[in-house]
């Protein structure tokens, strides 16, 4: 029985948690390739700076992670519009390529920007022990794995019904499938390009908050994750959101 909930309590529910991050995260990178053919090197400092928005407002107004996650998407959403709009935009009719060497670049400049700003030291969320619930008077799990678990879980079948029984979520899988097709029967792709940024940011966002929420917020956080994220898309089949799901739960709980 000890060796059970030591098993529950040391790597599975710390897997899942783990899981659900990189799920988040590999979602967005998978959604982007889907519609854009190109793999998206700077997500994880994408997700890196949707912590440090969160951070700013959690310093400034005294919010609680989970609150500050609403301004977080926002405003990585805009960050990641006007990334699109300056830097991926204009070489749009070049190879992939050359799109998948700038996002390097980008992603350069993002990390940079952010030990700018807030330096290369770590910033922490909270401080301090984190209050834990105990269920059935024997295993504990910590608040926050909690709130983890359960948003991931809300913001995949928000997802889910997003591209199934929306008229977007339609446009972005015809997109998806057949951009030519998809121009010639009238949808524009401009606006799913900027729809998918925004959905993709802020996932990346949410996933970049819950990960310095779990541990701690530096500069590197998102590129020492690209790879797992990379792998859970790849696993799942690129350009496939549910097949990114189960990817970042088969990546992460071996790991664990």
């Amino acid at each position: 029985m000890d060796q059970i909930l030591i098993f529950i309590n040391a790597y599975l529910v710390p897997g899942i948690v783990s899981g659900s991050i990189y799920a988040l995260g590999a979602i967005g990178l998978t959604l982007l390739f889907g519609v854009l053919r190109f793999t998206h090197f700077a997500h994880g400092d994408v997700m890196t700076a949707g912590a440090y928005f969160a951070l700013t407002f959690v310093g400034l107004l005294g919010l609680h992670p989970v609150l500050a996650l609403p301004i977080a998407m926002l405003c990585t959403s805009v960050l990641c519009l006007g990334i699109n709009h300056f830097f991926y935009r204009p070489l749009m009719k070049r190879p992939s390529l050359v799109l998948t060497i700038s996002s390097f670049g980008v992603a350069l400049m993002i990390r940079a920007s952010i030990q700018l700003l807030y330096g290369v030291e770590s910033h922490y969320y909270v401080r301090g022990i984190q209050r834990s619930t105990e269920f059935f008077g024997t295993f504990r799990i910590v608040d926050r794995h909690i709130w983890i678990v359960c948003c991931a879980v809300v913001l995949m079948a928000a997802l889910h019904l997003l591209l199934t029984y929306t008229r977007l979520g339609k446009a972005m899988r015809a997109v998806s499938d057949s951009p030519d097709l998809a121009r010639l029967t009238g949808i524009s792709t401009s606006a799913i390009v900027k729809a998918t940024w925004v959905i993709g940011g802020s996932l990346a966002a949410v996933a970049g908050v819950f990960l310095g929420w779990d541990g701690f917020i530096q500069a590197n956080m998102g590129w020492d994750l690209l790879l797992p994220m990379s792998a859970a898309a790849i696993l799942g089949g690129l350009g496939r959101p549910y097949g990114a799901m189960v990817g970042g739960l088969v990546i992460a709980l071996p790991k664990s």
